[in-house]
């Protein structure tokens, strides 16, 4: 299915590095959504299911660059990002980096291209390749940095998934998403736990999925708790379980988790956190709830 000739000529045209499985996605859904589109990668073979579909294929990062002002990046790393970028002229660009990278090296890639001449924006997905360009399954990037850049193309940005521009500092995008998924894999240690504590018994771990993320969901509620009492400094009210009572529990945990032969070692660094709180002033401490242990965590 090639490009429709009277779509491309009132969308945005714009270069893609990077076909990885991401890159793919991305490119399928400018195309469906009538964008001329340019396309680089490292291994040609990739760009020929596009070429198809009338992406235009440059030969190198540097060609494809040049071919239009907008330029998004999808490539392996931030070691990739530097290399393919490293021989193209960026100036007057609009560069949208969508590697996942940390804060720190977000805001530094802002700095090196706007000294090359370029507006740059750096990107969060929060997403997996199978959810881009499928909006009922909510797919949609955290960008920040240049605000102009995204407020000019950000009709087509918002093609694959949807948008969320989250500040001028570069660094915000990747902040965004590494809380996101740091959030995400404290979670998957806890589900991983209680699965363990029941692989060896006759309870059917099916039967108890939908137990464990019904219980999950209902405890989403003390994030929005969590955050009114950071922004308050107040971690005392509207407390129902107390943090002296949930220390308290912590032997039950482990000793159960002893029994059943399994490992505390995705429960007991937070327990720990728990018990340093409240030993620190137990008459002071014990009436909050957890969010103290966050203060704990900054170094």
């Amino acid at each position: 299915m090639t490009q429709n000739t009277a779509d491309t000529l009132s969308k945005t045209p714009l270069t893609l590095l990077g076909l990885g499985a991401m890159g793919a996605a991305l490119a399928g859904s400018w195309l469906a959504a009538g964008h001329p589109l340019t396309v680089w990668n490292r291994t040609a073979a990739r760009s020929g299911a596009l070429a198809a579909r009338g992406a235009a294929v440059a030969a190198t990062a540097a060609e494809a660059v040049a071919a239009n002002r907008l330029v998004v990046v999808c490539l392996l790393d931030d070691a990739s990002v530097e290399e393919a970028l490293a021989g193209a002229d960026l100036t007057g660009k609009d560069v949208v980096n969508l590697v996942t990278s940390t804060p720190g090296t977000a805001r530094a890639r802002a700095a090196l291209v706007t000294a090359r001449g370029a507006r740059y924006l750096d990107g969060g997905i929060m997403a997996v390749p199978p959810m881009i360009g499928v909006p009922q399954a909510g797919p949609y990037v955290f960008y920040s940095g240049s605000r102009e850049l995204f407020e000019e193309h950000g009709a087509t940005l918002a093609a694959p998934a949807g948008t969320r521009y989250v500040g001028e500092d570069a660094s915000f995008a990747a902040l965004h998403d590494v809380a996101l998924l740091s959030a995400m894999y404290g979670m998957f240690a806890g589900v991983a736990h209680a699965f363990a504590l029941v692989r060896d018994e006759s309870v059917d771990p099916r039967a108890l999925a939908p137990l464990l993320s019904s219980w999950l969901v209902a405890m989403t509620g003390s994030v929005e708790a969590t955050a009114g009492r950071l922004a308050s400094g107040d971690y005392t009210g509207d407390v129902v379980s107390d943090l002296a009572m949930q220390v308290a529990g912590v032997p039950t945990f482990l000793r159960t988790a002893e029994e059943r032969g399994v490992s505390t070692e995705l429960l007991s660094p937070y327990f720990e956190l728990m018990q340093r709180r409240l030993a620190a002033d137990p008459a002071r401490h014990g009436g909050e709830d957890l969010t103290g242990v966050i203060d704990l965590l900054r170094v």
